[in-house]
C-alpha cells in the first residue's frame, strides 16, 4: 500500500497526534460510532493487479511508467461483484469497508469528472465506487474512501515516480490542491454518507490539510478523517504494526492479510492465530483494525483469503462480544494478554497458556463474578493488591482464553493499570 518498507513509518504513517486548532474535529458521537465497529476491511485494487506488483510504488520501479500508466486500457475485471465483496467482509465480522478510490498512481475507481484517468475509460466501464457504496448500504455496513494525498501521475503534483522521489521541472501545487478538494467533494456528495476519508502520504501537503479537514466536515458533519492530511486529523494510523496502548486519542492499525497491499500471486498469508491475535491485541490497545485484502485482476478476492476471513468471522460469532463496542484496558497490553471493557464488564484475553495461577494487579472495583466467556466459573481472589485467577487446565483455548469479569461499577472508570 502506502509506505514502501524501506521508508520509515514516521515519515507518513505517524502524523502529528494533535488536532489542528483551526480545523473542526469530529463529534464524540461520530468517533464512538467508528470506534465501536473495531474491525474493518481495507481494499487495495486497480489496474496494477494485472502485474501482481505493489500499487503505486511499482510505478517507475518494477514497471516502467509508460507501461504502468497504460494498464487501465487492459483492465476488465468482469468477475467483480460488489455484493460478494461486502458479503465476505460481513462473514469476517467486519463492520466497515475502506476502498482505495485513488492511490498514488492517480487512477480513479469512480466516474470522476475531473480526470479521464478513471475506471469509465477502461474496457470495464463500470463505476466501482458507486457499486460498492450501494452494496454496503444494502448490507448495512459502513463505507469509507481511501484517497491518496499525493499523486505521482498528475502533472500538477510536484513529485513523481518512482516512489515520489523525483521532482518535476514544472508543477502547480495550488492547482493540484483544488483538484484534490474537488475529488474529495465528489466522493462524499456522490457516494456518501461515508464513515471516513482516509488520506495517505501527504508529500508537499504540510499546511494544506486543514482545508481538507474542514471541507469533509462541511459536506458531512459526522464523517471522520485520518491523520495523513498533512496537518493531522481525527485518528492515528500505525501501519503494518499494532499500535501502543492509547485511550486518549482514536487510532487504527492498518495491516495486510498477506505481505503486499495489492494482489500478488502466492503471497504469504497470515495464519488464523496471527490474524486473530492482531485484531485482539489492537482492540486491547484501544484501536481499530483495518485489515487489507488485494483482489485479483478479474475482480475476485482470492479463495484462500476468503476462507481465512470466514474463519475469523466464525470466531467472532462466538467471541465478538468481548471486542465489539469495547475500549482497551483496564490492564495495559502485555506479552501474553490484553484486556477490553464495556459497561460493567472486563474481558481478559489470555493469548498463551499459563502454568498455574494467573496473577494480575488488583482492580480497584469489587468483582461480582468471573467466568470463561462461555460459562465456566473461575475461582478468583484479591489480596495484597493482586488478583489471582484459577483457569482449569482443560479449558485453555489455543487462540484466546477469555475471562469475563463482572464488576460492581463501571469498567471505564478504572484508570489504566500497568501489568
Amino acid at each position: 500500500m502506502m509506505l514502501a518498507l524501506s521508508l520509515a513509518l514516521t515519515s507518513y504513517g505517524a502524523q502529528p497526534s494533535t488536532f489542528p486548532a483551526s480545523a473542526t474535529p469530529a463529534s464524540p458521537d461520530a468517533i464512538a460510532n467508528w470506534r465501536d465497529k473495531r474491525f474493518g476491511m481495507f481494499i487495495h485494487w486497480g489496474p496494477v493487479s494485472l502485474t501482481g506488483k505493489e500499487i503505486g510504488w511499482s510505478r517507475g520501479k518494477e514497471t516502467p511508467i509508460e507501461k504502468y500508466d497504460n494498464l487501465y486500457k487492459e483492465f476488465n475485471p468482469v468477475k467483480f461483484n460488489a455484493d460478494e465483496w461486502v458479503a465476505i467482509a460481513k462473514a469476517a465480522g467486519m463492520r466497515y469497508i475502506v476502498l482505495t478510490t485513488k492511490h498514488h498512481d492517480g487512477f480513479c475507481l469512480w466516474d470522476t469528472k475531473l480526470t479521464d484517468y478513471n475506471i469509465m475509460n477502461t474496457p470495464f466501464k463500470r463505476d466501482v465506487v458507486k457499486e460498492l457504496a450501494e452494496a454496503c448500504r444494502k448490507q448495512d455496513i459502513a463505507f469509507g474512501a481511501y484517497y491518496s494525498t499525493c499523486d505521482w501521475h498528475h502533472p500538477d503534483f510536484p513529485l513523481t515516480s518512482p516512489g515520489g522521489e523525483v521532482r518535476r521541472e514544472k508543477s502547480d501545487i495550488g492547482s493540484y490542491n483544488k483538484y484534490l478538494l474537488g475529488q474529495i467533494e465528489e466522493l462524499i456528495t456522490k457516494y456518501g454518507p461515508l464513515i471516513t476519508i482516509w488520506n495517505d502520504v501527504p508529500q508537499e501537503f504540510k499546511g494544506r490539510g486543514v482545508p481538507t479537514i474542514n471541507l469533509v466536515r462541511k459536506l458531512q458533519p459526522d464523517i471522520l478523517i485520518n491523520n495523513r492530511t498533512g496537518d493531522g486529523g481525527d485518528y492515528d494510523t500505525p501501519e503494518q504494526k499494532i499500535g501502543g496502548f492509547q485511550i486518549d486519542r482514536p487510532w487504527e492499525t492498518c495491516m495486510t492479510i498477506c505481505k503486499q497491499w495489492a494482489w500478488k500471486p502466492d503471497d504469504k498469508m497470515k495464519s488464523l492465530q496471527e490474524c486473530l491475535h492482531t485484531l485482539i491485541r489492537t482492540n486491547g490497545g484501544d484501536g481499530n483494525l483495518l485489515f487489507n485484502v488485494g483482489p485479483m485482476p478479474g475482480g475476485e478476492i482470492e479463495a484462500r483469503q476468503v476462507e481465512r476471513l470466514k474463519e475469523m468471522g466464525a470466531w467472532l460469532v462466538k467471541n465478538g462480544e468481548s471486542l465489539y463496542g469495547t475500549r482497551g484496558g483496564p490492564w495495559k497490553p502485555a506479552a501474553n494478554f490484553v484486556s477490553t471493557r464495556k459497561g460493567d464488564k472486563v474481558y481478559l484475553h489470555l493469548l498463551g497458556e499459563t502454568k498455574g495461577t494467573v496473577t494480575l494487579p488488583a482492580l480497584p472495583v469489587a468483582i461480582k463474578s468471573a467466568k470463561l466467556i462461555h460459562g465456566t466459573a473461575i475461582v478468583h481472589n484479591t489480596k495484597d493488591g493482586r488478583l489471582s485467577l484459577e483457569i482449569p487446565n482443560n479449558t485453555w483455548d489455543g487462540i484466546d482464553t477469555i475471562v469475563e469479569i463482572t464488576l460492581a461499577g463501571p469498567a471505564m472508570d478504572i484508570q489504566p493499570l500497568d501489568p
